[in-house]
């Protein structure tokens, strides 16, 4: 098998993407996390997985900054940024997604996506209006092309489908050139056409781009990750490849009722 992109990265030395270390998050009494370690190295696309409240929508938001772990530390890309706000996490790279479609639903999808762009450069608050070779109208041509949204170029994103919506989303999370990258749920409310479509945007993503995936579609998760969480109770509960996951019978009782089909 070809080495990928994470392990030549790995066994060159290279700082992991992310590292979790001891990882707890307090609300009141309630620890919504406790004691995550992990690690993720670049370019690696990882699948984190579990029932309703295990854990892992928090988890995002203590790697993105929403929220500050109560203890433990987070590195991204070797660089301590437990304690950094969010707009300094996306500085270095970070990018995320989220459950519910934040997108300008007046505005087209290019328009959309070329305001991605703008936001994350350094003239972003300029107000001069783009020339037609202006780079970053470029690169947002080129987003459209890489989630195949290029025939909706000058739709309005209000008259979308939803599953569209979640395409432009996932080009939203592109714009700057991202390190890495969490995808809450991209296949939520996808139909199975648009779902088989979702899989050959992540899976032609740069090899250079390392992802987290949260999904409750094992379908989809286990096909666009090399490596799987499992979480339980705010707790990692099992780790391993998609097919060791696939397979354990105790993975199976807890979380899939059964044998997976």
């Amino acid at each position: 098998m070809a080495e990928t992109v994470a392990q030549r990265l790995s066994s060159a030395g290279a700082a992991n993407a992310l590292e979790l270390r001891g990882v707890s998050r307090m609300f009141g009494a309630l620890a919504a996390l406790s004691d995550i370690t992990m690690t993720v190295r670049p370019g690696e696309r990882r699948a984190v997985l579990g029932s309703n409240g295990a854990g892992k929508t928090t988890l995002f938001n203590c790697i993105t900054g929403d929220f500050l772990p109560t203890s433990g530390t987070i590195r991204l890309f070797g660089e301590d940024v437990t304690a950094f706000p969010a707009y300094e996490r996306i500085r270095r790279g970070l990018r995320r997604t989220y459950q519910i479609s934040l997108l300008f639903g007046g505005l087209t999808v290019l328009d959309n996506i070329y305001l991605a762009c703008r936001g994350v450069s350094r003239g972003r608050f300029s107000l001069i209006r783009p020339r037609r070779n202006d780079a970053l109208m470029q690169a947002a041509e080129e987003l459209l092309t890489a989630v195949h949204l290029t025939p909706a170029r000058d739709t309005l994103v209000a008259e979308l489908s939803y599953g569209q919506q979640r395409q432009l989303e996932i080009a939203l999370a592109l714009a700057g050139a991202p390190r890495f990258i969490l995808f809450d749920e991209p296949a939520a409310g996808l139909s199975p056409a648009e779902r088989r479509d979702l899989i050959d945007i992540l899976s032609g993503l740069p090899e250079h781009i390392g992802y987290i995936i949260i999904e409750h579609d094992m379908d989809v998760a286990l096909r666009v990750s090399e490596r799987v969480t499992m979480m339980h109770n705010g707790r990692i509960f099992k780790e391993g490849s998609p097919e060791e996951i696939e397979e354990d019978p105790e993975v199976q009782a807890l979380y899939l009722g059964g044998a997976h089909g």
